[in-house]
């Protein structure tokens, strides 16, 4: 349960709220005029880039009662899926944006009202406004306040599997008691579309209740085999159409011409990593990664190096960065986030390969923390294990530097005595902001990095 934001009653003057890491809540001007005791939850922001949220699923239905602390909704962020709750008790009056809808940071997801009797009041009202509110200049009488958490469901659902399977159950896992079915509103709707019958159906969201892709993978088993076949294979992509961005791959996209205002220069170098590849045959079997080898040269280096390691923010001053974190480029389904390795300089290789797999795992399931993914003061992007000989990388807005690795390979190479000999070599090219960072900067930082892995018995201290 997420820490809960202690306030009182928002007078109608207060243009937002601001505690400790709370996100930050707009009061505004509404297109939909409430009462008193009628409050506004709004689609908070769950990340510094964040713009707009997409409602996961609604984790209550409207009239149901809500208490203080309690998750209304998952909402899908540029990086995570995270659940939204409650700091009022109260009912949920009315849902404003259904399940797959997108809105704006600050503006009405739903409705809560104080009493079972202002219900119908306030479906009325957002009735007749036709449309979700929006910030604007103008204050409405008062908000709900709402705070998020990393959505610890998909978690869940894994842990639970075992248990769903229960031999003779005479109770739907997703209704009370047996009375009634317990599913989402958008969840109901695409099983009338769909044929669905929601009594077949095993819900996967909180408390066995059922979300809109438990309907629609009921209704791709009823469709058959053969269906399921081809809407697996290439032949379900629908060539020539216009598919819109997810709302990670919007922020990618922001953040990649955001990059573009920023004077950016490249230096490339080539490494001999025979002794690397041989430390990390020798520790391997230990649990230690080639990413986490990486990271600690690489923060070893920013150590004797800070300017690479520093960044520029308004284009007036720089700052050199008292923690040294790598944030290494990880590949999930739909887009494309940055974990980071918080003081890799500090950490032992060993525990640096532990925490980079939890970081991994919590990144494919959507569920990192702000601060595990936007905090890094220098990035990795290493695409060697594809065979990718050599390429460059953008620099993420705020930082000074990005690294591209690609991978080692053989090489033939002359010796120091005139010989022909083999050797392991890989190709790093470092893209730079030049406002902060100057080609003699990066140089001396690659002649660093090429002698602690070339040499790199420092990894294992």
């Amino acid at each position: 349960m997420a820490h809960l934001l202690q306030t009182t009653f928002l007078p109608s003057s207060s243009p937002l709220i601001r505690q400790n890491q709370t996100h930050i809540l707009r009061i505004s001007g509404s297109r939909t005029r409430v009462s008193a005791k009628i409050r506004e939850i709004f689609m908070p922001a769950l990340s510094s880039t964040m713009t707009e949220g997409k409602i996961v699923s609604w984790v209550r239905s409207e009239g149901d009662k809500l208490c203080k602390g309690e998750s209304v909704v998952v909402v899908e962020s540029d990086k995570a899926d995270m659940d939204v709750e409650t700091f009022y008790d109260g009912y949920l009056a009315k849902i404003m944006v259904d399940e797959g809808g997108v809105a704006s940071v600050g503006s009405a997801i739903a409705l809560l009202a104080e009493s079972e009797d202002e219900i119908a009041e306030a479906q009325a009202k957002a009735a007749a406004s036709g449309s979700p509110s929006s910030p604007a200049s103008e204050t409405s009488n008062s908000a709900a306040v709402v705070a998020a958490v990393p959505h610890p469901q998909l978690e869940k659902v894994k842990l639970a599997e075992p248990a769903a399977v229960t031999v003779g159950s005479a109770v739907h896992p997703a209704s009370e008691g047996g009375k009634r079915i317990v599913a989402s509103p958008y969840a109901k709707k695409l099983a009338n579309e769909l044929k669905v019958e929601l009594a077949r159906v095993v819900g996967s969201g909180p408390k066995g209740r059922i979300v809109a892709k438990d309907v629609e993978a009921e209704a791709a088993a009823a469709a058959g085999p053969a269906a399921s076949v081809a809407a697996a294979g290439p032949a379900g992509i629908e060539l020539a159409s216009v598919v819109p961005f997810t709302t990670m791959q919007g922020a990618v996209s922001r953040n990649m011409v955001e990059s573009l205002a920023v004077p950016t220069f490249r230096v490339g170098y080539t490494i001999t990593t025979d002794a690397l590849d041989a430390l990390y045959k020798k520790i391997k079997s230990k649990g230690v990664t080639m990413t986490a080898l990486l990271a600690k040269a690489t923060a070893l280096a920013l150590v004797q190096h800070p300017v690479v390691n520093s960044s520029c923010r308004d284009g007036n001053s720089f700052i050199y960065n008292s923690s040294i974190n790598i944030a290494v480029a990880v590949a999930i389904d739909g887009g494309l986030i940055t974990p980071v390795l918080q003081d890799a300089d500090k950490a032992d290789i060993y525990t640096l390969s532990r925490k980079w797999k939890e970081l991994v795992d919590k990144a494919r399931a959507k569920l990192l923390q702000p601060h595990e993914y936007n905090t890094g003061t220098f990035t990795l992007s290493n695409l060697g294990m594809f065979g990718v000989d050599r390429f460059d990388a953008i620099l993420p807005p705020g930082t000074g530097a990005i690294m591209a690795v690609g991978a080692s390979e053989p090489t033939v190479v002359a010796t120091k005595d005139g010989r022909i000999g083999m050797k392991n070599q890989m190709q790093v090219n470092v893209t730079a902001d030049h406002r902060v960072i100057y080609g003699a900067d990066l140089a001396s930082f690659l002649q660093t990095l090429a002698k602690i892995i070339e040499d790199p018995r420092d990894l294992t201290f």
